[in-house]
């Protein structure tokens, strides 16, 4: 077998145009690159998991939630009010928005039901740790909906998103008329 040293080319003689087309032609001859498609198919399945768990035993617990439309990426929650806390008797509705990251990084939920509370804004956004700085892939739907639940008996008035509401906190009956009035005067959350 005969071995034949690397040729290298001349293209100093070669026109722009013609290195140019030589060069898309090279491109052309190439595979087609998948690097930037994103495999939702495991992240599909977890969802369509955690939605028969939760469908299960979610109601039992005081909170559920459903895809919203076609999207297993977009749920719509509901989180009832825990008993003996401010907010018995009170239902939430919660939007979840899951991307294909998850689940390594955690879903945007806020409050779509206008509540407040002294870790909930005006916009609905919610300052939990587990929706940020400490979450966990092992956390799933359900853990959130029940940690929301949770917080809204046990607010943390120490890293308020709403002062009004932490600086109200401790004055339980000002507090609750505040809460009735913003849960049955007040509208939805606009997107």
């Amino acid at each position: 077998m005969e071995v034949r040293p690397n040729q290298t080319v001349d293209n100093s003689s070669t026109t722009p145009q013609q290195h140019q087309r030589h060069a898309a032609a090279a491109s052309s001859k190439q595979p087609f690159s998948t690097t930037n498609a994103v495999d939702t198919t495991s992240v599909t399945q977890r969802l369509q998991k955690e939605l028969m768990a939760l469908m299960m035993c979610g109601g039992d617990l005081g909170v559920s939630a459903f895809p919203e439309g076609e999207s297993i990426f977009t749920w719509i929650g509901t989180i009832e009010g825990g008993k003996g806390t401010l907010y018995e008797g009170l239902s939430y509705k919660l939007s979840l928005h899951f991307t294909s990251e998850y689940p390594f990084k955690p879903p945007q939920v806020k409050f779509e039901t206008m509540c407040f509370h002294p870790n909930v804004d005006q916009f609905g956004n919610i300052c939990l740790d587990i929706l940020q700085d400490k979450w966990s892939s092992a956390y799933d739907c359900r853990t959130i909906l029940l940690s929301i639940q949770s917080l809204l008996g046990e607010p943390n008035p120490e890293s308020p998103l709403n002062t009004y509401a932490a600086a109200l906190w401790n004055n339980k009956e000002d507090y609750k008329k505040m809460v009735q009035e913003q849960y049955f005067g007040g509208k939805a959350y606009e997107s």
